[in-house]
């Protein structure tokens, strides 16, 4: 089939950005996402101009780094789908797409639809870890986990980290994200020791990275492509209120 595309093109940070348009013929209905760009890319090549630059890894639906948004979509019109696993048989004929980068304060854009999610890194750093005692791995008994707790924590272990949430929130909050990486371990014994600065200083490093406030339209919910709840929000705003209060009350 024969697309038209529309997409975001920019040298570097300090650039100003520009939609260009590109036409392919003979897409194949069973190329993934990016194997499109790719064929693109080669076109370009052979032409002797700059390919677009994009984000990806493992293509395998996995790391979510391939992110971009499709026609305003993170990651594309497909549910619970990464960019790299949506195909172009959800495309017709002869039609427009518009590919941009996720767009948000904490995410500047490096070129084209790649974008620094360092941000995200520097977030977990600040407290989403747990300490632990070098030397011989612990006995897998000494801390009983039950069935019910491990599966509420892998459930917010799922996010990939890729920020749909940030480039689909029209305040371009990081809440969904960093409400996960706090919920991952807040429920977990083995993360007490932690406990009481985790939310503030996870919270405290989103702000200072300029991403928004939760705007509370559960729109992150609905693009994040492994269906992360916007119940961990919830959960962090009871984690960071609870240290700010055990923090006054210790004053």
């Amino acid at each position: 089939m024969k697309l038209h595309l529309k997409i975001w093109r920019q040298k570097d940070r300090k650039s100003e950005g520009k939609l260009v348009d590109y036409t392919l013929e003979n897409v194949n209905t069973h190329m993934s996402f990016l194997e499109m760009l790719d064929t693109l890319n080669e076109e370009l090549i052979l032409k002797d101009e700059q390919p677009v630059e994009f984000d990806h890894d493992c293509r395998e639906g996995i790391c979510g780094q391939c992110g971009v948004v499709i026609n305003g979509n993170a990651h594309g019109p497909l549910k619970n789908t990464t960019t790299c696993q949506l195909h172009m048989r959800e495309f017709k004929d002869g039609e427009t797409i518009l590919i941009e980068p996720f767009r948000a304060a904490g995410f500047p854009i490096k070129k084209d639809l790649k974008v620094d999610r360092s941000a995200f890194d520097r977030i977990i750093s600040s407290g989403g870890y747990v300490s632990v005692n070098t030397g011989q791995a612990p006995e897998a008994n000494t801390i009983p986990v039950s069935h019910e707790v491990a599966e509420a924590a892998f459930d917010s272990a799922a996010c990939l980290g890729c920020g749909a949430c940030v480039a689909t929130c029209k305040n371009g909050s990081a809440a969904l994200f960093t409400a996960a990486k706090i919920t991952q371990l807040a429920i977990l014994p083995q993360s007490k020791e932690e406990r009481k600065q985790r939310a503030l200083r996870m919270i405290v490093q989103m702000d200072e990275e300029g991403f928004g406030h939760c705007s509370n339209t559960e729109a992150c919910e609905v693009e994040c492509p492994q269906g992360i709840s916007v119940l961990n929000i919830a959960r962090m705003n009871y984690e960071y209120n609870r240290a700010s209060f055990l923090k006054f009350k210790k004053k």
